[in-house]
């Protein structure tokens, strides 16, 4: 039972290991494709919206590994991409209010 036990939390510690592996690796790519106020933009944008903030970062990696970032990214560069993320994930449903007719009774008033 205890060999078990020990088997399943060593499991833990290497998914733990291999996330903060795979952390380090986006922060090393992102750190080598954005310049320094991008850098602290992103920073910023992920601790109001994480999950915004970790969908550019993934948008950002695939950029870099397909070739299609030449130099670094600049802030105006990168709030044209957010721009482009906000515009995708905008809400798109509409909210219409349709009021009720009632009597037109002037009645109401009198009070």
């Amino acid at each position: 039972m205890a060999e078990m036990q020990q088997q399943m939390g060593g499991g833990g510690e290497q998914k733990a290991e291999q996330q903060a592996r795979q952390e380090e690796l986006k922060n090393t790519i992102l750190a080598g494709i954005l310049d320094q106020s991008a850098r602290s933009r992103l920073n910023n944008l992920k601790l109001v919206k994480p999950d915004k903030a970790a969908m550019v970062e993934n948008m950002l990696i695939q950029m870099a590994q397909s070739g299609q970032v030449q130099g670094k990214i600049g802030e105006d560069h990168l709030k044209t991409i957010l721009e482009r993320v906000s515009e995708q994930t905008k809400p798109v449903g509409k909210v219409k209010f349709q009021r009720r007719k009632v009597f037109d009774d002037d009645s109401d008033d009198d009070y």
